[in-house]
């Protein structure tokens, strides 16, 4: 009966094989991303700057996918406004390159001597306010970084660009904004909707470049592994422009990343694109195996 027993063990081998192979394929996730920057219909130049990468390992030695997305909107007269923003941008890349992606290279686990992921972004937008404070005088940015790592999103963030999630069929805002108008609200003195329309809503209390330190906000998302998300970065020029509802429809019915941002800045010009329009929308993504 050695026949029998050599065809159960090469069921058992195969059914080994296929869960094995079911693992892989649920395991092997990535990310969809789309990205839009556009100038608007009144400025003549954009001051938003928009850097993003993402990767993903498939195979035996398969890692968790990452992505890195930043999003500045500059301020300052005489093309101070796009050398902060550019600048910032650069250096927290800088810094989140030298930090973390070693690591996640060769699938380093951090260890109790290392920093949480949030204090090392926090430093690195640190970082980014001493060069635009020293390097670009008179010049001021919104900085606003997202880390999505697996299950994850590590953000850092000043300024009043925004962080969005997309889950379970609602929108809801991750970061806070460091308005003056924020903060009225937030005393009660005016409602949502006044400060949409506020004379001081452009006015930030908090900016990187504005001195030689920043309080940095950080935040760690949970992403849903048992549902789509999408999340979404942008400026000010989409929100100051198109309502929540508007932004909630288009993140649910956009078929792709690409699509819902292309669709997001028609709707800003379409409601006048009084400022630049810059957004980045990220979502994951299944491969076969």
């Amino acid at each position: 009966m050695n026949w029998v027993r050599d065809l159960a063990h090469k069921h058992e081998l195969q059914a080994d094989r296929t869960a094995a192979a079911t693992r892989r394929a649920v395991s092997a996730r990535g990310l969809r991303v789309g990205r839009a920057s556009n100038v608007g219909h009144v400025r003549d130049h954009n001051e938003d700057v928009l850097l993003t990468f993402e990767t993903v390992q498939l195979g035996a030695q398969a890692v968790e996918p990452l992505g890195w997305f930043v999003l500045a909107d500059g301020m300052g007269g005489e093309q101070s406004g796009e050398k902060a923003s550019a600048l910032a941008a650069r250096v927290v890349t800088y810094q989140f390159l030298n930090e973390i992606l070693r690591s996640y290279l060769f699938n380093e686990p951090r260890g109790a001597s290392q920093p949480p992921l949030s204090e090392v972004l926090s430093e690195a937008v640190s970082a980014a306010n001493r060069a635009v404070h020293d390097q670009v005088p008179g010049g001021g940015t919104t900085l606003t970084c997202a880390l999505v790592l697996g299950a994850r999103a590590y953000l850092a963030h000043v300024g009043d660009s925004r962080a969005y999630l997309f889950a379970d069929d609602k929108l809801r805002q991750i970061t806070q904004d460091h308005s003056l108008v924020d903060r009225l609200v937030a005393l009660g003195q005016i409602s949502p909707s006044e400060a949409l329309h506020h004379p001081q809503r452009n006015v930030l209390y908090r900016a990187v470049g504005q001195g030689d330190t920043v309080e940095v906000d950080t935040y760690v998302e949970p992403l849903p592994l048992s549902s789509k998300y999408r999340l979404l970065l942008c400026c000010d020029g989409l929100w100051g422009s198109v309502g929540g509802d508007r932004l909630e429809e288009i993140l649910r019915t956009a078929p792709t990343p690409q699509e819902t941002c292309d669709r997001l800045v028609e709707a800003a010009n379409v409601a006048g694109g009084t400022d630049n329009i810059t957004v980045v929308v990220v979502e994951p993504q299944e491969y076969p195996g």
